[in-house]
């Protein structure tokens, strides 16, 4: 998968999962369209999303 992060050695990347949870507003359907994910790798998945995020806030002074 190119180095990208995977969900429990799936073929699945953790951006492709995040993607199709923002596409899907009802959690039921979106495990319908992927029956071999569990709720556990949604946390996790979001959870490794938000570890990798950079939150650095800049001061910038405009005088």
């Amino acid at each position: 998968m190119n180095g990208q992060p995977c969900i429990r050695g799936m073929r699945l990347t953790v951006r492709r999962v995040l993607l199709a949870l923002a596409t899907y507003p009802d959690r039921a359907e979106f495990f319908r369209e992927y029956p071999d994910l569990e709720e556990e790798d949604l946390k996790q998945a979001l959870a490794f999303s938000a570890a990798n995020l950079d939150d650095q806030v800049s001061v910038i002074d405009v005088a």
